[in-house]
């Protein structure tokens, strides 16, 4: 997949269009870290990995940010411990 996840600050999402779809996490910020406080995924886009390209991506722009991360859904807790190499930014 091509598509960038972007941070919309106006709505405190991150997210990720594929085609005429829109994958986001929800997000809440604190002085240091940014609790993702929910993953959704159109139906019929699930099973293709795209929550997981979209949580990746959104860790990237939280490390440049120089910020760490809460994981506050489900699926970011299992993202996370299945990617070890992001544990540096779990707060």
């Amino acid at each position: 997949m091509t598509a960038t996840v972007r941070d919309n600050k106006d709505r405190s999402r991150f997210e990720l269009d594929v085609g005429d779809e829109l994958a986001f996490a929800n997000y809440r910020l604190t002085p240091s870290a940014v609790i993702i406080t929910h993953t959704e995924t159109p139906r019929a886009l699930r099973g293709r990995g795209i929550a997981s390209e979209l949580i990746n991506g959104a860790l990237d722009l939280i490390r440049r940010d120089g910020k760490k991360v809460v994981a506050g859904c489900g699926f970011v807790v299992d993202y996370l411990d299945r990617h070890p190499e992001n544990a540096d930014l779990v707060a």
